[in-house]
């Protein structure tokens, strides 16, 4: 009767939400660290600003965001860079990828292995601009419906990946 125990249980859950929730506060402390370039004030940094009240939203500890912050001024620290990656998927579905990262090659490889792992396209960055002025796409196909979103899944658990848009209603 091993695993059948409530605290184990309880354990595997806990266990699951914590890695969540520590992957949702790393992406906003590198958003906030690239933002932070710009200016250390949040009052004359608006993009900084933003990414803060994102931050307190997800409820980040002000000591995250201090460190976050504080992190651009650090003369060893590692420099964070901002990629805008777009790719496109069966059935004309445009993908938009922003990633923050502070190591371009690493997060390039793993993002277009993901995309080849799903049989989808990188491409030229503004190519698929005018995917995005069109009526968004609606699959009426159950099973491109679930690959899509296990794509979408998979993006999001890239730790670097910061957002992803697409064309899809």
């Amino acid at each position: 009767m091993s695993g059948h125990s409530k605290w184990s249980q309880i354990k595997r859950k806990k266990a699951l939400t914590d890695k969540k929730r520590g992957q949702i506060f790393s992406k906003l402390s590198r958003a906030i660290t690239l933002a932070a370039r710009k200016g250390a004030d949040p009052k004359t940094n608006l993009e900084l600003a933003r990414a803060m009240e994102k931050a307190r939203i997800e409820n980040v500890p002000n000591e995250n965001i201090e460190r976050a912050v504080k992190k651009i001024s650090e003369k060893n620290s590692n420099q964070l860079e901002e990629l805008a990656i777009e790719a496109l998927a069966s059935s004309n579905i445009a993908l938009k990828i922003r990633a923050i990262t502070d190591n371009r090659n690493r997060t390039l490889a793993e993002i277009k292995k993901i995309l080849a792992d799903f049989g989808v396209k990188m491409v030229q960055p503004g190519s698929l601009q005018w995917l995005f002025g069109q009526p968004p796409i609606t699959l009426q196909d159950p099973a491109a419906q679930e690959q899509i979103e296990k794509l979408f899944e998979a993006l999001d658990d890239q730790d670097d990946v910061e957002d992803v848009v697409s064309n899809l209603e």
